[in-house]
């Protein structure tokens, strides 16, 4: 069963963790980068963007090695400091809209991902897998966990309860309104209790990081393969995991966006979307959808409503039910040529957290042609396409919680 280990984390001092934690850099815009990095000199951005001491963008190769530099800089300094002794870490966070998620970071076993114990959904890009192997490689650490999912358990949730009583490790509240907690647990009664409860399950999904943990498993190969010494306890054999319920999850969709008609006028198109969906136009009326089966539209100046005729699309397993695979075999693949969702160009998203008004303002400004909304896939439909060894459209899921950088940090 699903090999969920403690391990010692590399952290930061309880004093600076609010001002190292950062979100993913790419989530920032160059401004907001600038502002952190101008003026906090604590900031994970620091190590992650090591290019800004030198005022040049650097990529590749020489970015991997000056991440490496900046990292170790930070450990030298003691802005980093190591755990002694291996720990589960429970983690907590309440976002700004007050939805508490609480889980274990955890290290996962990449056998146990090899051997499908830890099943996933989405499909990866093979050159942003080998991108990001060689960055772990080169710098030797991981600052953000793959977000696992698991049926509810109560003796987990009591453990938790229970540790959660105490003071924790860290507490802080970012610019964002998000309040983070975190709290070591080391006691090897309990230790041996969690790893018990993640043995006698069955299996843990990926919920989010596909790519991390792809990324992860291609480094433990190599190194597995060069090291004739390999025991299957090196750090190299796991990657850092947040663990939670599944009823813990929030998911939200992403909408879809699209450049041109394909060559179609918008009465052309129009007809052709009646042959799968019920259409109705609302005119400027905000519409959002809210079963299955039945999309937003937003086009030249008016929403309709798409409500799928079921009679002509054949349903034959658990990915032909996801709305997100609906929408490219009835509209993007045959009417609008979309034939890979993951590269073309003419194709882009919006998580649900930016909604329709976002993709009419993208539509409204010229930026897009067309954009369609639907509603949020479900854990069920991720654990069904999952288990039977399908993987859903890239984009399908906008998942939360999403954690920080910078708070654990696990060394290869």
């Amino acid at each position: 069963m699903p090999k969920v280990t403690p391990f010692r984390a590399v952290r930061p001092t309880r004093d600076k963790v609010g001002l190292i934690s950062s979100r993913p850099y790419h989530h920032y815009t160059l401004a907001e980068r600038e502002a952190r990095l101008d003026n906090n000199p604590f900031s994970f951005l620091h190590i992650v963007n090591p290019g800004y001491k030198y005022h040049k963008e650097i990529s590749g190769p020489d970015r991997y090695e000056l991440v490496k530099n900046r990292y170790q800089e930070f450990r030298e300094d003691h802005i980093f400091i190591q755990d002694k002794k291996p720990n589960y870490y429970i983690y907590r966070l309440i976002d700004s809209d007050k939805q508490v998620f609480t889980g274990i970071i955890a290290a996962t076993s990449l056998e146990s991902y090899k051997s499908n114990l830890i099943k996933r959904h989405e499909e990866t890009i093979a050159h942003r897998e080998d991108d990001f192997k060689d960055y772990l490689e080169t710098v030797g650490f991981n600052a953000e966990p793959v977000l696992l999912t698991h049926q509810d358990n109560e003796t987990l949730s009591q453990i938790i309860k229970e540790v959660t009583k105490e003071r924790p490790e860290y507490e802080f509240t970012t610019t964002f309104r998000d309040t983070h907690y975190l709290w070591n647990l080391d006691d090897e009664a309990t230790l041996k209790k969690i790893q018990e409860e993640f043995n006698h399950m069955d299996h843990l999904y990926i919920a989010d990081g596909h790519h991390r943990s792809a990324s992860a498993y291609q480094l433990y190969e190599e190194f597995k393969k060069n090291n004739p010494k390999h025991t299957g306890e090196e750090p190299y054999n796991f990657f850092m995991s947040y663990i939670i319920p599944e009823s813990n999850l929030k998911i939200l969709e992403f909408n879809r966006l699209v450049k041109d008609l394909n060559g179609l006028s918008k009465e052309e198109f129009l007809i052709k979307l009646d042959n799968s969906f019920r259409i109705q136009n609302r005119k400027n009326t905000y519409y959002k959808p809210e079963e299955k089966h039945q999309f937003s539209m937003y086009l030249d100046g008016d929403f309709y409503s798409l409500h799928l005729r079921k009679l002509n699309f054949k349903i034959e397993n658990s990915l032909s039910h996801l709305d997100a695979q609906v929408l490219y075999e009835t509209v993007l693949h045959p009417i609008l040529g979309i034939k890979d969702p993951r590269s073309d160009s003419r194709l882009d998203y919006a998580h649900g957290k930016k909604g329709m008004p976002f993709v009419k303002g993208q539509v409204d400004n010229g930026s897009f042609k067309v954009g369609f909304g639907m509603v949020p896939a479900t854990v069920k439909e991720m654990k069904d396409i999952a288990n039977e060894g399908l993987t859903m459209p890239p984009k399908s899921t906008y998942i939360e919680p999403k954690l920080r950088s910078g708070i654990t940090i696990y060394e290869y």
